[in-house]
């Protein structure tokens, strides 16, 4: 350990917990949402991070022993407290033989995720796994991992083999159904490689499903100067969160778990009505604000949601979401739409619109197709569900309302900016399967079109108005 810390010993001089979970994707969220509730915890279940691409993370916590603060913005001040549950960071291009190392020490009973939809290597329009993904066709022949499925299978395969208990597999990322999509992915991975040792994952391993809930903006170099300021210390990589913070688990870890439900997690038997609540309100939500809010020239979210035109939009939209969901217990999703709103508009929370806008291919079949699906199924509104994915197509056109570049950051992007430049957008657009089905294309094409014609038009805030109640 590096910073002249004993290994067994945290900054504050408490005992450092063993290691107990693998984490893939150390990144920002993780780091203010998952490590504070593990050390609220407590117990030996300190957590090795994995950072499947850059070593940035890593070089930013290692010399600083892997603490880091959490920082809680209220709008009274920040809150800064310091996190102390990570032991070490692997960095898995430079050493994949340390991460399959660490995934297969018996001592490790939960390997848990949160690399982003785009990480799972899946189809957005099917949950499949794309076998054609670059990572997955190299993870396919082998032995040494690229991507966050390949990892997974290939310490499980060795685990099998040492006949070492398998671990628990925690996907913590914005997924439909994200426990069965990831137990779906690797038992297809696997069977690509191995059918017996498909047939052990799909006997033996574990796949909880998860909803996670709290914003976390990204860091700026003014917010370390700050955290400097407040702390003392120089901290190289501090997080950012909002006060609200919400974590519901699927109970089935036959590994063992840390004693998340005394600290405030609600374990349940069904996660599905609480993720299709936040996926559809607050996902979906955050999406359109992000698209709209940005070609209206807005940078934050709490900047969007002060232009009453976008904030009545987005409580139409809540309107029009609301009765495809069945609500979970101990919820009222209209208390939770106004608490939504309350959290959006907190001024503290500097979320960029730009930096929701990211990988909209890969996350608006979770958040906004699912929904507009059941509305035409039952005949109802949708006028308010097209404009987020109409401002979208705009978007990712590249240019903004007033000619100037959009960073249009996507796996697809090339292939949406061709499309949405194209002598027919909307058509070309939802002629990507890897976004949208034939059925969907099919039955929005005319009404997206409609709407399409009068953003690009009206522009924006125009729209959005146009479209509240």
């Amino acid at each position: 350990m590096e910073a002249g810390l004993p290994d067994s010993v945290t900054p504050s001089g408490d005992p450092r917990p063993e290691v107990g979970i693998v984490h893939l994707g150390l990144g920002a969220f993780a780091r203010a949402f998952i490590m504070p509730w593990l050390a609220e915890a407590g117990g030996d279940w300190g957590v090795i991070g994995v950072s499947l691409r850059s070593p940035d993370v890593r070089d930013a916590l290692a010399p600083q022993g892997c603490v880091y603060h959490a920082v809680e913005m209220t709008p009274d001040g920040p809150e800064p407290r310091p996190i102390e549950q990570v032991r070490d960071v692997l960095v898995a291009p430079e050493d994949p033989e340390a991460v399959l190392a660490a995934m297969t020490d018996p001592a490790v009973r939960i390997v848990s995720l949160t690399v982003t939809e785009k990480g799972y290597c899946h189809d957005p329009a099917t949950g499949k796994l794309n076998s054609d993904h670059p990572d997955i066709a190299h993870d396919i022949v082998n032995a040494i991992p690229r991507s966050a499925p390949g990892y997974l299978v290939r310490a499980l395969e060795r685990r099998r083999k040492t006949g070492t208990r398998p671990f628990t597999v925690l996907s913590c990322d914005n997924l439909p159904h994200n426990g069965a999509l990831t137990r779906s992915v690797l038992i297809d991975l696997a069977h690509r490689i191995d059918p017996e040792l498909a047939r052990w994952i799909e006997a033996e391993v574990a796949c909880p499903a998860t909803m996670v809930d709290r914003i976390v903006p990204a860091t700026t170099e003014d917010d370390i100067a700050e955290v400097a300021r407040l702390t003392g210390t120089h901290d190289a990589a501090p997080v950012l969160h909002e006060p609200f913070r919400q974590w519901v688990i699927e109970d089935a870890f036959p590994a063992g778990r840390p004693a998340l439900d005394r600290v405030g997690v609600q374990m349940v038997g069904d996660v599905a009505p609480f993720e299709a609540m936040k996926l559809r309100m607050l996902n979906g939500s955050h999406s359109s604000i992000a698209y709209l809010g940005y070609l209206a020239g807005h940078e934050h979210v709490s900047e969007a949601v002060a232009d009453p035109a976008i904030a009545d939009f987005v409580r139409t939209f809540w309107s029009q979401v609301i009765p495809t969901l069945e609500t979970p217990e101990g919820e009222d999703l209209s208390a939770y739409a106004d608490a939504l709103m309350e959290r959006f508009a907190n001024p503290a929370i500097r979320h960029r619109t730009w930096q929701i806008a990211m990988d909209g291919s890969q996350k608006l079949p979770q958040r906004l197709l699912g929904t507009l699906r059941d509305a035409l199924d039952a005949g109802r509104k949708t006028d308010a569900l097209l404009l987020p994915l109409a401002a979208w197509i705009r978007y990712v056109s590249g240019t903004d309302e007033a000619g100037a570049p959009i960073d249009v950051r996507d796996p697809l992007a090339d292939r949406l900016r061709e499309a949405a430049n194209a002598d027919d957008p909307v058509g070309s657009v939802l002629a990507i399967r890897d976004v949208f089905d034939a059925d969907m294309a099919a039955r929005i094409a005319d009404p997206l079109r409609e709407v399409h014609a009068a953003l690009v038009r009206d522009g924006a805030r125009a729209s959005a108005a146009a479209r509240s109640d």
